[in-house]
């Protein structure tokens, strides 16, 4: 299965380090979405689609790549995320999926949504920055570890 994972990861590299890890043992390539050829994703089987979260979503850059794409026939994707907050310091709702919005955008397009891995990733936004940041340490070795027994 000839597969690509697109990512964006802007901050402390959380986000590449979880793709990295995905795509050493799928043994596959990684592109950045900003440098995404459009034409190209047809000779792929299957697509992941990651980055951190921003605001309640995943990056816009990968938003407006979704949105360049014509609907899909058998294709398949995965979603990859890392937050700050995610099970950290600041507890949010059971039912909260970051990955929600972008599911559902690539559902749109006829993806087939095949599985999605969150953890959490050092975060120093904003004000955050000045109480030394939340998930110091993320992703650690056992983030890793999770994700690549997500990508088996």
């Amino acid at each position: 299965m000839k597969t690509l994972i697109i990512y964006e990861s802007i901050h402390h590299s959380n986000t590449e380090k979880i793709a990295k890890v995905i795509a050493g043992y799928l043994n596959t390539k990684l592109c950045k979405a900003g440098k995404v050829n459009v034409n190209e994703l047809s000779e792929y089987d299957l697509i992941g689609f990651g980055s951190g979260i921003y605001f309640g979503k995943h990056h816009k850059d990968i938003f407006n790549l979704i949105d360049k794409l014509p609907t899909q026939k058998n294709k398949k994707a995965f979603i990859f995320s890392t937050s700050g907050v995610r099970n950290g310091i600041f507890q949010l709702p059971y039912d909260f999926d970051f990955n929600r919005q972008l599911r559902k955008k690539l559902l749109k397009k006829s993806f087939d949504i095949v599985g999605k891995f969150s953890c959490r990733g050092y975060d120093t936004y904003g004000i955050l920055k000045y109480i030394g940041g939340i998930s110091k340490g993320r992703p650690n070795e056992h983030d890793l570890e999770n994700a690549r027994n997500f990508a088996r």
